[in-house]
């Protein structure tokens, strides 16, 4: 026995030295070739970049993985508690490994081979860590012994604390989410802490496999995982019993977002912030850096923005005809199938819907949707439609519906609402709708800061990305001359300095034709004031008046103020043929308003890392007391003001003037039913291939473009007070409708002397046609004085036989 005994020992302890031998080689063969875990400590996971608007709105989020990172400290105690449950309930025991779990695993995954049930792993918290940072998901044993080599030595360099938040910050949950905190806003809408008991066992059953407990497509199995990870809580002490029982009652409801949270429109303005951010910083910090980007966007601006534009561009697409169906399908057997294959155009329009045309009569047509419902659009919503023909002209009148709409054209319609229309429609009844032809953009911004507050770069996001507003090189017209008159009243004119108005020729050289600009609209004042140049954009005054100044000065201004970085010294310059951008040409017209301080147009305001440390600030002043700890009464602190003096404040204020008389008397008469102080120029550039409005109130510029993308005429009769200055005007009613009347800002030294518009002379008492011009002190005239082009030889200007056609207005 004794023998026996011996020689069991000694089998013992060689079976015993086998298996740490084997051991020892396994940890030596498959450890030595581990990735190094310690990089665990500097984990700086793949975040989300979030760009927000003005009032902390969400715009847009930039990720490769959906991911905001949240600190253990920040995560409830019983999503933590969900979790243990759902998958690793010793976690904080077992050094990395769970042996007992692994030796069940493989008792029952032995049983499981002798019947219908599915197989078990036993992977720890710490295993699955190690998997998902530092191994792949291939399934096998050499993965899976290098997993638990892993778990042990991260068990050993981390606390249990530190490798469960790498772990919920880490894993996927499906719709997108990686996280825990990702998860709970877009599954539930919630943050963390709001989490109901049910909502906190759905996530934690979901790593498992994210796809099969989809809550909506596979609702059953979703359900029955939670129900489970609830039961588990219960074992495991977490919750009580009626706890549980009134979770599991709960229905499982996805939510979105709350609208307020996000801003609905505004994404040509977060294209261009996503622009930025990427030259500046790269994709790999763009889409997995977690910055924080607040944005000068005003929501409520940009919504009024997008519609006014929108609206200002089909009404002119209206007034120019109809250009036909989508397509034309056969309306016998089998065209409602037709229908739904016919592949929808994008137009970003959620109330227009595809319809076919079933039938038509003189007085209506009759047509279907593609869910099966029918409409009617009466001869009141296609009289707009005549016959587009080139050059935007029109076909003849349409009295018939039948001379528009044929059975099978499919189309777009819109329903009519009753306060969109003078008539009484009844229910059912529909517009005909046509994508338009024609594009513009618009761009707001704060005069004394340059945060561009919206931009809308064109009719849909969804139809073109490319952004009309900073992208677009167009002729601005005559939006140019106010900067032709500001070098002019820098350099000794008044508003009310005479300027010949009469046709002339300029000899260009030898070898050059000559140049005979007009006048839009063919009339000549004569000797006129720089305030009617303005007022009635009369072409031959400014260029009169730009060769007495000097192209060199002129181009200097627009360069300044950053329309036009070399301006030619060609005469037709100054009638804005070199082309800019819409957002250059709305900066140049804000430095107007502000007093002539230079700004540069911005969209971002501050960007921080995911520390939240601050990496950019675009407002760059210092303020000493605005770190105060307590408030000490008395006004807020006082920023210094360091835009630089681009010209004189008082030259400044009489454009802005002048141009106020522009919208009371002049080409923007249609802006001045807003009925709050304001200040613009229209702009139309040769045979109405651009149209322009730039106008401001004290505190907002506002510049609208509106043309062809591949720049053909909008029509003979089209210029920037039709198209542009509706825009405007509707923009401005509507972002001004609750603001105070606040009249425009007179710096100091400035003198308000009633004159005679026509000569601009001191105006006589009780003159009723007498306007209120601004003047530097000593400049007001007392006498008629020589106006300027009046002597040809001194201008090199000469009479034409007869005015040519052309021009710009």
């Amino acid at each position: 026995m004794s023998r026996i005994l011996t020689t069991l020992f000694c089998l013992a302890m060689l079976a015993i030295f086998a298996a740490g031998s084997v051991l020892v080689w396994v940890f030596y063969e498959f450890g030595r070739d581990l990735p190094d875990y310690r990089q665990l400590a500097d984990y700086e996971p793949s975040v989300m970049s979030r760009v927000y608007a003005g009032d902390g709105r969400l715009i847009e989020e930039y990720a490769i993985e959906g991911r905001v990172f949240v600190p253990f400290s920040a995560i409830p105690k019983n999503l933590i508690n969900a979790f243990l449950s759902a998958e690793d309930k010793t976690f904080y025991s077992h050094p990395g490994l769970d042996f007992f779990g692994i030796a069940r695993a493989v008792l029952t995954n032995v049983e499981a081979q002798f019947s219908d049930r599915r197989m078990v792993g036993a992977s720890t918290i710490t295993q699955q860590v190690a998997k998902n940072f530092l191994l792949t998901n291939e399934y096998s044993f050499d993965r899976k012994v290098k997993e638990a080599i892993l778990a042990l030595r991260i068990e050993q360099a981390f606390d249990k604390d530190q490798i469960l938040e790498l772990y919920l910050n880490e894993i996927y949950f499906g719709f997108g989410s990686y996280g825990v905190s990702a998860a709970a806003v877009n599954y539930f809408n919630k943050s963390l802490d709001e989490l109901s008991l049910s909502e906190v066992a759905f996530l934690a059953g979901l790593p498992k496999a994210p796809n099969n407990y989809h809550p909506i497509r596979r609702a059953k199995a979703a359900r029955d995982r939670r129900d489970y990870v609830l039961s588990r809580m219960l074992d495991d002490g977490h919750v009580s019993s009626a706890d549980v029982r009134a979770a599991k009652k709960e229905t499982i409801v996805v939510r979105r977002r709350n609208d307020t949270e996000y801003v609905e429109g505004g994404e040509y303005f977060a294209e261009d912030v996503r622009r930025k951010l990427l030259e500046q910083y790269g994709s790999d910090t763009l889409y997995r850096g977690g910055l924080a980007v607040r944005t000068s966007l005003d929501p409520n601006l940009q919504g009024i923005a997008d519609r006014v534009l929108r609206d200002g561009l089909i009404d002119y697409d209206k007034r120019h005809g109809w250009r036909g169906p989508i397509t034309r399908i056969p309306v016998g057997t089998g065209w409602s199938d037709r229908l739904l294959g016919v592949q929808e155009p994008q137009v970003g329009q959620d109330n227009w819907k595809l319809a076919v045309v079933r039938r038509v009569a003189d007085d209506a047509a009759t047509i279907v949707f593609r869910n099966g419902e029918t409409g009617t659009i009466p001869l009141s919503e296609v009289k707009w439609a005549r016959p587009w023909k080139p050059d935007q002209k029109l076909g003849p009148v349409v009295k018939r519906v039948g001379q528009v709409l044929l059975e099978g054209d499919v189309i777009f319609a819109e329903a009519v609402e009753a306060e969109d229309t003078k008539e009484s429609y009844p229910a059912g009844t529909y517009g005909l709708r046509q994508v338009p032809d024609i594009e513009g953009a618009l761009v707001a911004l704060d005069p004394h800061t340059g945060r561009v507050l919206a931009i809308t770069g064109g009719f849909s996001y969804e139809v073109s990305e490319f952004n009309r507003a900073t992208q677009a090189m167009r002729q601005p017209g005559s939006s140019f001359k106010p900067f032709v008159y500001l070098a002019a009243l820098d350099n000794g004119y008044t508003p009310s300095t005479l300027v010949l108005d009469a046709p002339f020729v300029i000899d260009q050289g030898p070898g050059l034709p000559k140049w005979k600009p007009k006048n839009y609209s063919g009339r000549y004042y004569g000797e006129s004031t720089l305030r009617t140049g303005i007022e009635k954009s009369q072409n031959l005054m400014t260029v009169r008046l730009a060769q007495a100044v000097g192209m060199e000065k002129v181009g200097s201004y627009a360069r300044n103020f950053g329309l036009v970085e070399d301006l030619p010294t060609n005469l037709s310059a100054a009638l804005g043929s070199q082309e800019s951008t819409l957002i250059n040409v709305t900066a140049a017209y804000a430095m107007l308003v502000n007093g002539g301080k230079k700004i540069s147009p911005t969209l971002i305001d501050r960007v921080q890392d995911r520390n939240g440390k601050t990496i950019i600030r675009t407002d760059g002043r210092e303020c000493a007391l605005c770190g105060v700890q307590e408030f000490g009464g008395g006004g807020p602190p006082l920023l210094p003001d360091d835009r630089e003096q681009l010209t004189d404040p008082a030259s400044a204020y009489q454009i802005v003037s002048i141009l106020q008389g522009a919208v009371e008397r002049g080409t923007g008469r249609r802006v001045a039913t807003v009925g709050k102080p304001l200040a613009g120029k229209t702009g139309t550039s040769n045979d109405s291939f651009d149209t322009w409005f730039l106008g401001f109130s004290p505190d907002l510029a506002v510049g609208v473009f509106v043309g062809f993308d591949e720049p053909r005429t909008l029509g003979s009769n089209e210029t920037g007070s039709t198209v542009a200055a509706p825009v405007f005007r509707d923009f401005m009613a509507a972002a001004l409708a609750d603001e105070p009347s606040t009249p425009f800002r007179i710096p100091q030294g400035i003198v308000m002397v009633r004159v005679t518009p026509d000569t601009g002379l001191v105006a006589p008492p009780g003159s009723r046609r007498a306007i209120l011009e601004a003047f530097k002190p000593g400049t007001a005239p007392t006498q008629r004085t020589a106006a300027v082009g009046a002597v040809s030889d001194s201008t090199g200007f000469s009479s034409p036989d007869q005015p040519s056609a052309g021009g710009l207005y």
